[in-house]
């Protein structure tokens, strides 16, 4: 169950958390269960950690759902994983709509099956105009083929004539990643105790603060959202100045 922090939270939260969902497996095998009860209690815990990105005020929410290296694993649990996305997209949409909740889905669409897509495109369109909060989750997402991605873009445009390669600076490139029109991340949590980004947002987080925690994705709790937004306040971000500059 979701505990309330010692202490409330009095600081304006980060606009932007987005989470590495991490710790489904070991949380089933840890119980003697398949992975897929894992998975499941994963989804649980989205719903969980969506209210309380609510209750505490943050804007925007993104969460890593499925990475473009998780296709390599077995194929019975990806069968799965996409049938928890499929149940997700057609269960969750009608409260997400009402919530006032955006949905959005970034990665490499061309690689899920065409039933898919369509949900995600259907819960897209739902949703477009909603404002209460912004939920974007990863899905056959990897940094580095979006970064790559924005690359040939961008080239294409200059082989085509129609844009000058002295043009090309952060903010172009920027709006050609598939975080276009989000903010970057203030903040990013990895849950069950691993220390690594895993290719998840790469170009966004350059100046994001990163909270580990031990706890389990299946066990995240509001408490655990909380605390990580309560370290995050207890950070100096520099953007690479000195202590007591200027960003």
């Amino acid at each position: 169950m979701d505990g309330m922090p010692s202490s409330p939270i009095t600081t304006q939260p980060p606009s932007h958390v987005a989470i590495i969902m991490d710790g489904n497996g070991r949380w089933a095998q840890a119980r003697g269960l398949p992975r897929i009860m894992g998975h499941r209690r994963g989804v649980e815990a989205v719903r969980r950690t969506l209210r309380a990105a609510i209750d505490l005020g943050v804007q925007y929410l993104t969460l890593y759902g499925f990475s473009s290296e998780n296709w390599r694993r077995p194929e019975e649990e990806v069968r799965d994983l996409m049938g928890i996305m499929r149940l997700y997209l057609r269960g969750e949409l009608a409260e997400l709509h009402r919530q006032n909740i955006r949905l959005r889905v970034i990665g490499q669409r061309d690689r899920l099956a065409d039933d898919i897509v369509a949900l995600i495109e259907n819960a897209e369109a739902v949703t477009r105009d909603n404002t209460r909060c912004n939920l974007t989750i990863a899905l056959s997402y990897g940094g580095r083929d979006e970064i790559a991605t924005a690359a040939r873009i961008l080239a294409e445009q200059v082989r085509q004539g129609k844009l000058d390669p002295a043009a090309i600076d952060e903010d172009l490139f920027a709006c050609h990643l598939f975080t276009a029109d989000l903010p970057d991340p203030d903040l990013v949590i990895r849950t069950s105790g691993e220390k690594r980004i895993s290719n998840f947002l790469l170009w966004q987080c350059a100046y994001s603060e990163m909270v580990f925690i031990d706890r389990l994705w299946p066990d995240f709790s509001k408490t655990d959202l909380a605390d990580a937004i309560r370290e995050f306040h207890g950070r100096e971000r520099r953007y690479g100045a000195s202590a007591g500059s200027s960003r």
